[in-house]
């Protein structure tokens, strides 16, 4: 039988990952996002005053409404007439990307991401991981590759974030307009470390740190929150890269792990995975298909990160060896990298 080689990705065109660098940095330099759709400005007059309001959704099918100035604040009417007319810009740009398949998330992320980045969340070191990190990292590294969508936001931190005043979790959700409640994971601790939309599709949004105990409570003071310990996310979230993820009509600048770490912790993660085989096979996809990406761009940075590795998550990886070479029969210099990492 005739044995037909897949790829596990393809590359954007040039133009098209220009395109997206372009966004990325006019998006990266305008300072804070208008959250929602771009909107429109509307007078409205009483009182013997006329106001300015910029009417919104700020989620889908919910309609809002901002005061933006007094009637003959001309600079100020100005400089929202430009911040609509670049959120507009915008929105166009992500549609077109989107058409093009980069990768894409829905509305309700764009509205969590957007209210943490203007809250400066990132800038003070939250970094986006799981399967939205790996879409952002995909459109990074300008490769097509199918993706499965996700009803989870992972959001972690290595260290203390450094922010100028608390930035309580839940209520920072809930300023979104979506209705988020928590999730006790010990009720009768009254612990959470994450929050979700209703429905059985409800959006659920999880804070996670590097724990020696997998699920073990982590506080994290500085959010009035706690988070759920992972193991050796502590190599996983070191030295974070600013980066990009696009959702609903919006580009919003995020931190991400470094893309080789990221490839070997979903390998590892992957091998933990007991009893949910269809989430260790997605584990083990992005990891290999990120491997494959990397090996275009990078190879040698998954030497690297292979090294930095703590030898107890290692050790976790080597078992899959066999598996993982059988689905690269169309990277064999990908093969190479793991005989030399993995079959010691």
């Amino acid at each position: 039988m005739l044995m037909v080689e897949i790829a596990l990705f393809r590359e954007h065109e040039l133009a098209f990952r220009t395109q997206y660098a372009e966004l990325k940095e006019r998006v990266t330099a305008s300072g804070n996002i208008l959250p929602g759709t771009p909107g429109t400005l509307v007078r409205r007059a009483g009182t013997g005053y006329s106001y300015w309001y910029r009417v919104f959704y700020p989620a889908p099918g919910k309609q809002s409404e901002d005061l933006v100035c007094k009637d003959g604040d001309t600079d100020t009417l100005q400089a929202m007439r430009e911040s609509i007319a670049f959120s507009a810009w915008v929105c166009a740009q992500v549609s077109n990307l989107r058409k093009l398949g980069f990768q894409t998330a829905d509305k309700a992320v764009a509205r969590v991401l957007v209210e943490l980045h203007n809250r400066g969340a990132f800038e003070a070191g939250l970094v986006l991981v799981g399967t939205l990190g790996y879409m952002a990292w995909l459109n990074e590294l300008g490769a097509m590759a199918v993706s499965a969508r996700t009803l989870d936001i992972d959001l972690a931190r290595r260290q203390r974030l450094k922010l100028a005043a608390p930035l309580p979790f839940l209520t920072t959700l809930q300023a979104t307009g979506l209705p988020f409640a928590s999730i006790p994971a010990l009720p009768a601790k009254g612990v959470s470390t994450s929050v979700k939309l209703p429905g059985v599709q409800g959006l659920r949004v999880d804070v996670l740190a590097p724990g020696n105990t997998l699920g073990a409570i982590v506080r994290v003071p500085e959010l009035n929150w706690a988070a759920q310990g992972i193991p050796h996310y502590d190599y996983l979230l070191k030295e974070p890269e600013p980066g990009a993820l696009l959702a609903g009509g919006h580009c919003i600048p995020v931190r991400l792990p470094q893309a080789a770490r990221l490839v070997w912790h979903k390998l590892y993660s992957s091998s933990k995975r007991h009893g949910v085989p269809e989430k260790a096979a997605k584990d083990r996809r992005q990891g290999l298909v990120l491997a494959a990406v990397l090996l275009e761009t990078d190879p040698q940075a998954l030497t690297r990160a292979f090294k930095a590795a703590p030898k107890a998550m290692t050790k976790s990886i080597v078992p899959l060896y066999g598996r993982l070479v059988k689905e690269l029969d169309a990277y064999p210099s990908l093969q190479e990298i793991l005989r030399e990492c993995l079959s010691r």
